[in-house]
């Protein structure tokens, strides 16, 4: 085993063994090597490091000289054989290991040995045996698997700050976040592994501002005597010592700092503490970063959830202007049993809003019968609504039910009604007012108690001018109108919904996938979404299956700059909602252009003109153009 050795010139030899991380050389009686016969060695006069399978000597006292083979020095590795002179004392180094012939008489005064338990060898920076590196590499790999099972964060701060004292022979660490500008500590530990109350009171701000600003690790051997540091308040009051501190970097920006100190021994770090320092600063800036993305995470769920809320109404999730219209008509005529239109764009969400009226009605409790009249055969369509009985066609082998059957007592929804027959809409037409229906192939009169809800993404005035539906039969289904917005003109429900449907799907199929990137989240915004809330579920389904992320990108979401809608210019802006605007006053006024211009304080000839331009505009598209523009003598 290592160990010094002294020789008096009368007496025994006397020797001390080594196998302590850091043996205290010293006049004090309490120094693991004590040398108080010897009034010129001071009372912590050096120190013996262990660092892996060899022994360094360092200076601990400015004021105190270590001499090693006839030469001052302030640190030294220890070989076979050297000669070290403190004060008026030589010792000799003596490694078994290496050299083991002379033989020392032990008896009193006794060996000094130090009963603590020797912590596993630390890793060393500097060129070493194979037996060092392998140690230091089973020492880091050991605590790395401590700090995974570490089951909280404030835990494996604890354990990472342990480490990091042990090893680099500190007795104290810190942890410190930035936060505006001002420290604040996270984890404080000392050398006994405690908690250090008011950590932040131990701190030197003047070591932290110089680190925060250049973003590089600092060794501050003496603080003391420093002349960048003596001078600082903290270091004075503190009256620091040996300070090592490094900087924890995500992205290339500082966001906080591992700190550790040690106020009863000057120059103790070196250029290997340093880099040691760096692997631990490395795991802190991981466990701390994962903890502040989780939290943030946890807080965007919480805000999410908040705003579902407050803007969803029943299943249906949405706040803007256009929707909360839609949930005002919706809390008048759920009561009722007046038909109702719900129109607007495939994928708008017709049918949850048709289901939403259902379930708010006193029919609720009623059946909610849903019929695609788009999706069925015209041939098979009027068997589906009303039934048939056996032997009506073939293939009729049984007397069956009819959808208006089907619903009695509850709620009929015929989506996509603008795809039905006209043929077929006259028997609607009939069933409607009458509430009776006739099985295909009977002649018996079936009465049903039924709420009608239409659903259509055709513009059905346009369709009774072209002669596919009936008029008749659109004020029966129009009774109230329900116009659902489409998904771009919807602002911040796009987001809302986008990021309640991941959250839906994700815990579906069990996705590691918790949010959108910023640049995805803006590509939504910029995306015409034709297929609206449809397409962006089924985008949505698709990704959180094949990311690999935790955090869907454009490109997950198939989302490409072609299919970006364009900005349109200001003044093209203002001409589209000056032409939509003109033409809705047109229409309450039931075309008359001269009321329209007097509603809007224009001249009528500007009315004149605006119809000139949409007349133009749909000969050139091939579309009828309609009767000529001849202005009134008014107009003129």
């Amino acid at each position: 085993m290592p160990s010094l050795r002294y020789s008096p010139k009368s007496g025994s030899p006397v020797a001390w063994n080594l196998f302590k991380s850091i043996s205290t050389v010293g006049s004090s009686p309490d120094a693991d090597i004590s040398l108080g016969f010897d009034p010129s060695v001071t009372t912590l006069h050096a120190q013996i490091h262990k660092e892996g399978d060899r022994f360094a000597i360092l200076s601990s006292d400015r004021t105190a000289d270590v001499v090693v083979n006839g030469k001052k020095i302030k640190r030294h590795e220890l070989k076979d054989g050297d000669t070290l002179r403190l004060g008026g004392t030589e010792l000799v180094y003596r490694d078994e290991d290496a050299h083991d012939e002379e033989e020392v008489d032990r008896s009193p005064p006794p060996v000094k040995t130090v009963t603590t338990t020797v912590p596993t060898p630390r890793a060393t920076a500097r060129p070493a045996t194979q037996g060092t590196e392998l140690a230091a590499y089973r020492r880091l790999h050991a605590f790395s698997q401590k700090l995974m099972e570490a089951p909280k964060v404030p835990e494996q701060l604890d354990l990472l700050l342990d480490e990091a004292i042990q090893v680099t022979a500190a007795d104290k660490g810190f942890i410190v976040l930035m936060e505006d500008g001002s420290p604040q500590v996270v984890a404080a530990r000392n050398m006994d592994g405690a908690t250090i109350a008011n950590g932040v009171q131990q701190l030197s701000d003047s070591i932290i501002k110089r680190v925060v600003e250049t973003k590089r690790p600092l060794i501050v051997s003496d603080a003391l005597h420093d002349e960048n540091f003596n001078a600082a308040e903290s270091v004075l009051s503190l009256k620091l010592c040996s300070v090592i501190c490094a900087p924890l970097m995500y992205k290339g920006e500082l966001f906080g700092l591992l700190y550790l100190g040690n106020d009863r021994i000057a120059s103790l770090f070196d250029e290997r503490s340093l880099e040691l320092l760096t692997v631990f600063a490395s795991h802190a800036a991981l466990v701390v970063k994962n903890a502040q993305n989780l939290h943030e995470l946890k807080t965007q769920n919480q805000v999410l959830r908040e705003r579902l809320e407050s803007q969803k109404y029943g299943d249906v999730v949405g706040g803007c202007d256009g929707m909360r219209e839609v949930f005002k008509k919706i809390d008048k005529v759920a009561g009722t049993d007046i038909s109702v239109l719900i129109t607007g764009e495939t994928g708008t969400g017709k049918e949850l809003i048709a289901r939403e009226i259902h379930r708010r009605s006193h029919r609720a409790k009623g059946p909610l019968v849903v019929i695609n009249c788009g999706a069925i055969p015209e041939n098979l369509l009027e068997s589906e609504l009303f039934g048939h009985v056996r032997g009506a066609f073939t293939g009729a082998v049984a007397t069956r039910v009819g959808k208006f059957q089907a619903a009695d007592k509850g709620t009929l929804f015929l989506d996509e009604i603008g795809e039905m027959p006209v043929a077929l809409q006259v028997k609607i037409l009939r069933a409607l007012q009458e509430r009776v229906v006739v099985k295909v192939g009977d002649s018996r009169p079936e009465t049903v108690d039924i709420r009608i809800i239409a659903a259509t993404n055709r513009r059905l005035d346009e369709e009774i001018k072209a002669g596919r539906f009936r008029e008749d039969l659109y004020y029966r289904l129009n009774v109230v109108q329900l116009h659902l917005p489409p998904l771009r003109e919807r602002g911040d429900d796009l987001i809302v919904i986008a990021k309640y449907l991941l959250q839906k799907y994700a815990k579906e199929t069990g996705s590691k996938v918790k949010g959108f990137s910023t640049e995805c989240i803006a590509a939504m915004r910029k995306s015409a979404w034709p297929g609206n809330i449809r397409q962006l579920e089924n985008r949505i389904k698709r990704a959180v299956v094949l990311a690999e992320k935790s955090t869907l990108t454009p490109e997950d979401m198939d989302l490409r700059p072609e299919d970006m809608q364009p900005l349109l210019a200001l003044q093209d802006a203002k001409d589209q909602f000056e032409r939509r605007y003109i033409n809705e006053a047109l229409g309450r006024n039931g075309g008359n252009r001269t009321q329209t211009a007097r509603d809007l304080g224009v001249d009528p000839r500007t009315i004149f003109r605006h119809l000139e331009r949409e007349r133009a505009e749909r000969l050139a598209r091939g579309e009828p153009a309609g009767e000529e523009l001849v202005p009134a003598d008014d107009e003129k």
